[in-house]
């Protein structure tokens, strides 16, 4: 048997100072693509594409935001964190994440595709609203229909190449992400065996409204 002893206080103070080390500098770039414009104001970033417009508030996080030229015309946008710990150091790379997905949002586009699945009954899906109002008929033989309003700026639309197949499209990924857990929450079976009863709309692909010449 091995007997430990303690640490004397200073050493383990000198520890405690090492693991909870501040870095100096943490910093992320994104870069700019053209055709896009990025504006940071008081850390609320506005980002303008062909597709529309995004703005997006991080007030909430304590860190420095701007928007850099370089010299050969390209710009990105620089989030800094000074004498960050590490949990505060991950902010910077979730920052740089949400502009990312931004640019991403205002150039090509975001849509998730979900596919009715049924043993016997048929799910009829049909669109309202201008496609912001999704009406489920007929779950599970059901007489109720159930409605599933989608966030600003989501639309949805039954697939014209697939049969049983939504189209949920927007720019703002948290959006149509958002709009489809409704969908597929909308038709949780309860009080039954979910490994049997598998009746309800799923998310079967997550892709971009654009897609890339291949």
């Amino acid at each position: 048997m091995v007997r430990q002893y303690p640490l004397p206080a200073s050493l383990a103070q000198q520890t405690d100072n090492v693991a909870k080390m501040r870095q100096i500098l943490g910093k992320q770039d994104v870069p700019i693509p053209e055709g896009v414009t990025v504006k940071v104001h008081k850390r609320v970033v506005t980002v303008t594409g062909p597709r529309g417009t995004l703005v997006k508030n991080f007030k909430h996080v304590t860190l420095n935001m701007r928007v850099m030229k370089l010299r050969h015309g390209d710009k990105k946008v620089r989030v800094e964190k000074w004498f960050g710990l590490k949990k505060e150091l991950a902010v910077v790379r979730t920052i740089c994440s949400h502009i990312s997905n931004m640019i991403k949002g205002v150039t090509k586009g975001f849509m998730y595709k979900m596919r009715a699945v049924y043993a016997h009954f048929p799910i009829n899906c049909v669109s309202s609203e201008g496609n912001t109002l999704l009406e489920i008929r007929n779950f599970l033989g059901e007489k109720y229909i159930r409605k599933v309003q989608m966030e600003k700026g989501v639309t949805v639309v039954n697939s014209t190449k697939q049969k049983d197949e939504l189209l949920i499209q927007g720019n703002d990924i948290q959006a149509v992400s958002q709009s489809a857990a409704r969908i597929q929450q909308s038709t949780k079976v309860k009080n039954k065996d979910i490994r049997k009863f598998l009746d309800g709309l799923y998310v079967s692909e997550k892709t971009t409204i654009v897609q890339d010449e291949i």
